[in-house]
């Protein structure tokens, strides 16, 4: 034996470091402090927070001196703005202190080493000091002042139980705090007296965070009897000016005054007031050595619908961030600026709130009550979301009881050879009868489009109502007062089997225990697979047939049924919503004992809200809008408080690829373009605008995008916008058709355009570009007349199965003369033998009696919408006479 064994750690043995090494005890930080201000400052990048706040910060930057531990605190929107924050940092250092930063530590986020970063750092002989990898520790002092930073915002806004979407606040109140007190590193001395020995502490007495102060009203020309104060909450002290960051929850606005009294033991908010999911969550600490996700991690929540000032909300990425020449945090510079230099913005107040154009008196108490309860709930956007949600937890646990209950799949082991589809989670708020929210719907969703044709699946085709059909029904309604009423099949896919062999990846948040690398072998169809619609649709057609309905040539989702007496019921469904209205109310009602003995079918009642449409109803009519649906695209937008216009598309605009720089994210632009097409459903007047952003899908460019915006800004004046239906006393099928002539500025292709009216209302419309170039304003005008004489015989085939209406002769009005001489004329001639096909079809159906035409002064055709912009006044004119109506417009 050897005496000693110390001497063996001394062994140079590769396998007991490959197989024991540790790492390295981090030796303390002893009596290294900087020597001078501004020797060494640390910095760090914390975000993303879960929870935006209230003018939009998801992150915030801190600078650190190291001699006396000062903070300076930045809040951003995004990490891009770090660069232009630390050059207006340093600059203010350098002219405040007469000093330049020597070092500056960091850790290793790509912010801090972009080429812009370094370079500076270089032309001003800054040097950069940089953590290794893995290593926080080396950046211990920032990131401690981080925790302690956060910490502190988190106390004082539970504290007062203030909503977390004011933790920009309380982190800059947090900052400004722990600057004026002592620290134990500095041996009990402050970093603002240390940094500033010849400031007070404290230009104003420090009140508490959170609680209800009274700010003096100085607006000029009040009543004498008017209130002298608004309440307000108490959110962090003003660093350019002498007074007290107040906020207003009733005007949404802050305020700066000096004139404020406190009531520093009564909390603004009250510990019984519910506070939304998304500002309950605790704010996310992520260290800069984590995986930061290329997108911030957002909470979507629905906010107040006018949150914050145009002023405040809209601060440019590029504007200064403020740096702090005192130890006090900075604010946006907006609300910081002294009053002689804020240019107009004296009064934040949004000059274009959403109220001024949105109203709901007219509105019964029960409808207006069902429009409140649809906007009040969100969806949420991922599956975490979701499950820390209690209701919509819940409802993905249903959803995952029905799929077992059906037996939807069975848990196996991947055969070789084969693949998997992916799965997620939808979501959908389903609406009583009373018009209250009834109950929060998950789906479980297959990614179908990664489906293989004939390996995976074969037919596809499954009929899908046209929305012109549905617009139909809705008028036959109205023309005829018929009730409307609304079904909805529970897991209507689960009721169709499939053939073929098909293998599902596990549902995201329900992998079975011990099983994760089985996958599900699917027995029914699920939503999302390419065979789906199919078999559910055989499925229901066969049921709804044995009842002793037809289904419709002109549309197969469109059932009807007559009796002897000529009392009638109808059918359309969408996928597994379904809508029936008619004269025969014993007939409906056995219909729907049908129905619910073959399917798990719930009854929503009255038609109130159908494909994201809002159907009121009342003596006078039904009107169709989609309210919910625009203020909800404004919103995502952040154009709630947007500037109007009263045009969609200026009139002297012609848009043309590759005009101005392309856009960095083509994927939204395709995804909001996408939105206003749904749009158009309700909203004839920005059909032709939609139509042209549509052509540039592929490649988008900035000139593009601006056309979008002015849309939403053109939305923003009507968003309550619809179509009214009534009976006008007949049910005359009419049809207007108008093209333009080589409106394309890129190819010289004309758009046609055409709307037709059945009974005065408007059923269909449609703005497209022609595949061909015209040789002449007549031939695009007689292709555009072709096109809508196909929309007016598939209408009239419609109608004639529904046996509704008179079997009378359509109407359809141009205002092209010369058009008109050629659908007339049987002579072919140089002008028109290369549309033959087009003479021939329009000419057999006016020989047959079928369609006469008619003309029309320019002045007065209808069709002129959708073909070309045009200024605002003409747009209302052709609103009027299209029947558009706003039930939601202001009194």
């Amino acid at each position: 034996m050897v005496p000693s064994f110390s001497s063996l750690s001394l062994l140079a043995c590769e396998s007991c470091q490959l197989g024991k090494h540790t790492r390295v005890s981090f030796p303390k930080r002893l009596n290294n402090r900087a020597k001078s201000p501004f020797e060494l400052v640390h910095t760090d990048v914390w975000g993303p927070c879960r929870t935006a706040s209230t003018l939009g910060f998801q992150y915030f930057v801190t600078f650190i001196d190291d001699y006396s531990r000062c903070t300076w605190l930045f809040l951003m929107k995004n990490r891009t703005e770090l660069f232009s924050i630390f050059q207006k940092f340093y600059a203010e250092i350098q002219t405040q202190f007469n000093i330049s930063i020597r070092v500056l530590r960091s850790d290793n986020a790509r912010e801090y080493f972009s080429a812009p970063f370094t370079s500076f750092m270089s032309q001003h002989g800054i040097i950069h000091q940089s953590s290794c990898a893995h290593t926080p520790q080396q950046n211990g002092v920032v990131e401690r002042k981080n925790r302690h930073l956060v910490e502190t915002a988190r106390t004082l806004l539970l504290h007062s139980h203030v909503p977390f979407r004011f933790w920009g606040d309380a982190v800059l109140t947090a900052c400004y705090l722990i600057n004026r007190m002592p620290s134990s590193v500095l041996h009990d001395q402050i970093p603002h007296s240390l940094l500033f020995p010849d400031q007070p502490l404290y230009f104003l007495p420090p009140r508490v965070f959170g609680c209800t102060c009274f700010v003096h009203i100085l607006t000029p020309g009040r009543d004498k009897l008017s209130a002298r104060a608004t309440k307000c909450i108490f959110l962090g002290y003003s660093r350019l000016q002498k007074g007290y960051r107040c906020y207003s929850s009733e005007t949404h606005r802050y305020f700066l005054s000096t004139d404020v009294t406190f009531f520093e033991d009564s909390p603004f908010f009250s510990t019984s007031e519910s506070l939304p999911i998304s500002e309950v969550l605790p704010l996310l600490i992520i260290s800069p050595l984590d995986a930061v996700p290329s997108r911030p991690l957002q909470v979507y929540h629905r906010r107040h619908r006018v949150a914050v000032p145009l002023s405040l909300a809209t601060v440019p990425a590029d504007s200064p961030p403020i740096p702090s020449a005192s130890p006090a945090p900075a604010l946006p510079p907006s609300t910081d600026l002294p009053i002689t230099l804020q240019q107009g913005n004296r009064s934040t107040r949004n000059p274009h709130p959403i109220y001024n154009f949105l109203s709901y008196h007219r509105l019964s108490s029960p409808y207006s009550a069902f429009v409140s309860a649809i906007s009040s709930v969100s969806l949420p956007k991922s599956t975490p979301e979701a499950l820390s949600h209690p209701g919509w937890r819940q409802a993905i646990v249903d959803e995952m009881a029905a799929l077992h209950f059906n037996g939807t799949w069975d848990l196996v082991v991947l055969p070789s050879g084969k693949s998997t589809v992916g799965c997620r989670w939808v979501y959908t708020i389903k609406v009583g009868p009373d018009g209250q929210v009834d109950r929060l719907k998950a789906r479980l969703v297959a990614k179908g489009y990664t489906q293989v044709y004939g390996s995976d699946y074969g037919d596809t085709f499954s009929p899908l109502a046209k929305i012109a059909s549905v617009r139909l029904l809705l008028s036959m309604a109205a023309m005829r007062s018929w009730p409307l009423y609304q079904l909805d099949i529970k897991n209507a896919f689960l009721h169709g089997d499939l053939a073929e062999e098909v293998y599902m990846e596990q549902p995201p948040g329900f992998v079975a225990q011990g099983e994760s690398g089985l996958v599900c072998r699917l027995r029914r169809s699920l939503y999302g697979l390419k065979q789906s619609p199919r078999a559910w649709f055989s499925r229901f057609s066969s049921v709804v047939q044995e009842f002793g309905m037809f289904r419709s040539t002109a549309d197969h989702s469109v059932f009807y049924h007559h009796n002897s007496s000529g009392q009638c019921i109808y059918l359309v469904v969408y996928v597994d919503d379904i809508v029936i209205t008619g004269s025969d109310q014993n007939g409906i009602q056995n219909l729907k004992q049908h129905l619910f003995t073959h399917f798990q079918t719930k009854d929503l009642g009255k038609l109130k809200y159908f494909l994201g449409i809002e159907i009121a109803q009342s003596s006078s009519g039904v009107v169709l809008s989609q309210r919910k649906y625009a203020l909800d695209i404004l919103e995502e937008t952040g154009m709630l408080d947007c500037k109007l216009v009263d045009t969609p598309m200026d009139p002297n605009v012609k848009l043309i690829p590759g005009q101005g720089e392309p856009l960095g994210d083509p994927g939204r632009y395709r995804r909001l373009v996408g939105k206003l097409n749904y749009l158009t459903i309700t909203r004839p007047d920005i059909s032709f605008p939609v139509s042209v952003v549509s052509q540039f899908l592929q490649s988008p460019w900035d000139s593009h995008w601006d056309v979008v915006i002015r849309i939403l800004r053109y939305i923003k004046s009507t968003p309550g916008q619809g179509v009214l239906y009534e009976n006008r006393g007949h049910t005359q099928v009419v049809g207007y058709t108008d093209a333009d002539c080589a409106g394309s500025p890129t190819n010289r292709r004309s758009t046609s355009g055409y709307c037709v009216f059945i009974g005065g209302n408007l059923i269909s419309w449609k703005s497209k570009k022609q595949d061909v170039v015209a040789r002449s304003s007549a031939e695009a005008e007689y292709r555009a007349m072709a096109l809508a004489t196909c929309e007016l015989i598939w209408l009239k085939h419609l109608l004639r199965e529904l046996r509704f209406g008179k079997d009378e002769q359509m109407k359809l009005i141009c205002d092209n003369q010369a058009a008109l001489h050629i659908a007339s004329n049987p002579v072919f001639h140089e002008r028109t033998k290369h549309i033959e096909v087009d003479c021939h079809f329009i000419r057999e159906k006016i020989a047959s009696g079928c369609v006469a035409t008619s003309f029309v002064n320019s002045n007065d055709q209808l069709a002129d919408i959708f073909t070309k912009s045009l200024r605002g006044p003409r747009i209302k004119y052709i609103c009027n006479k299209l029947g558009a109506y706003n039930i939601y417009a202001p009194a």
